[in-house]
């Protein structure tokens, strides 16, 4: 949640401006990978001109791979048709002042007119929600792994004999979190006072591996939160000489970093999930056994929205904390689907993104999935009690990008949900994604077949 310190109004930001507080405004929005794009502007420039009438960026930022080439073969912008620019809107309701950044403002955009922005498709999602009378709540825990090397000098060493910055496994250790609240702490105080609400940060199950929490809101906030949050750890690792990765599984033998999201329904300000009605272990309402059926359903069609790239399905390995099966538990870390709470606090936990997610798309995929089971009335399996990894019988994952993408191209719902437009962008991006990778010839290659072959 924004804290009043941080949320700026524009008399607020033409205040700081005049005292020489803030001299500059980023305004940003998010790509495909959830990366932050856009513009600094002048303070002055901001208030005359941007926070009114908006700005411009080349549309070619929604057709680029990881390296920023632009890829062809999308319909929305190719060099056929110019590669012209889109119009961004600054949300003002997220206007506010980063203390990580000197001077500096920041607030998120939309990218007006275009369906295919992450931004626009949890939107429309949420749209949907509200149609149905509920206001979607959501939380990210986000995972990631630390290393003494700067980002530069990793580049340097082609990423290769990184040290991380813990040499045990530290999951909920305080001594080996104690040698990392250098960089730790310093991300908690930022993060709090530039409006985003920090619960708590803690070693995890990986050498150097840590996780931040930062308390729940409506979903379209807590997507803006996300994508900032990430961005700040990255910045505040680039300050303090050391470097962090979001890969969903940075090394062999090492845990996967996971992005574990969670969601549940207000209706007239309280938690539509709450009821009397038995669901397995779990006392719940319909909307909350439909919604997680739906959510459960869709899984395998929506999977590139939790697992965008040819990393992702790395991560997913049996007795590792990742998800390997579709089903739901009661408090189970070992199910794709956890159901945590009770009452007001009742809410679906979905273990199967990976830190590598955008946080826009996993959460439209969540809402899409979940309102449609409300609509159909879409019953959940069985919950499942004990080890998922050792149930050989239940669903398991794609264990591919390919197989992932063939799931989301071919299936009617996700054309229907997203629109048969939107559906087809993200299959394109997908399958890009996927034919770079088998054209790259790897080290694991070279190590293997250079001599012996």
């Amino acid at each position: 949640m924004k804290e009043a310190s941080a949320q700026l109004s524009l008399r607020d930001l033409a205040r700081l401006a005049e005292a020489g507080s803030v001299d500059t405004v980023i305004a940003a929005f998010t790509d495909h990978y959830g990366r932050l794009m856009g513009k600094r502007f002048d303070a002055g420039f901001f208030l005359k001109s941007v926070a009114t009438e908006g700005t411009h960026a080349c549309n070619y930022l929604l057709t680029t791979d990881m390296e920023m080439d632009p890829v062809p073969g999308y319909k929305f912008a190719n060099w056929e048709m110019g590669y012209g620019d889109f119009h961004l809107v600054p949300d003002l309701a997220t206007l506010r002042k980063l203390s990580w950044l000197e001077r500096t403002a920041f607030v998120q955009c939309d990218v007006e007119h275009v369906a295919v922005a992450p931004r626009s498709i949890l939107k429309r999602q949420m749209a949907k929600a509200k149609a149905a009378g509920y206001e979607p709540m959501a939380a990210s825990e986000l995972e990631y792994y630390i290393f003494k090397t700067t980002y530069r000098d990793a580049a340097k060493q082609g990423y290769k004999d990184l040290e991380p910055l813990g040499w045990y496994l530290e999951d909920y250790n305080i001594l080996q979190g104690t040698r990392e609240e250098f960089y730790s702490a310093a991300v908690r105080r930022h993060l709090k006072a530039s409006g985003i609400e920090v619960e708590n940060s803690k070693g995890e199950w990986g050498l150097g591996q840590h996780e931040i929490n930062v308390k729940y809101g409506p979903v379209l906030q807590m997507a803006d939160d996300h994508a900032l949050y990430k961005q700040c750890l990255k910045e505040v690792a680039e300050q303090a000489g050391v470097s962090v990765t979001f890969m969903a599984k940075q090394a062999s033998g090492q845990a996967g970093s996971g992005c574990h999201i969670h969601l549940s329904l207000q209706k007239g300000g309280r938690n539509a999930f709450a009821g009397n009605k038995q669901v397995g272990p779990v006392r719940g309402s319909d909307a909350f056994r439909w919604f997680l059926g739906g959510w459960l359903a869709h899984a395998p069609e929506f999977m590139v929205f939790y697992a965008p790239t040819v990393n992702s399905y790395k991560r997913y390995e049996d007795l590792s904390w990742a998800p390997t099966r579709l089903a739901w538990s009661h408090d189970n870390r070992t199910a794709g689907f956890r159901v945590v709470g009770s009452g007001q606090s009742l809410r679906i936990e979905c273990r199967i993104p990976g830190a590598d997610v955008n946080p826009y798309l996993a959460f439209a995929a969540s809402l899409a999935s979940g309102l449609d089971g409300i609509a159909r009335k879409t019953e959940p399996p069985p919950v499942f009690e004990g080890d998922v990894y050792a149930a050989r019988t239940l669903p398991r994952v794609p264990y591919t990008l390919a197989e992932a993408v063939d799931r989301f191209e071919a299936s009617e719902f996700v054309k229907e949900a997203l629109g048969p437009d939107v559906a087809g962008h993200y299959a394109h991006f997908y399958r890009s994604e996927q034919r770079m990778f088998e054209r790259a010839v790897t080290d694991w290659e070279r190590r293997r077949y250079f001599e012996r072959i």
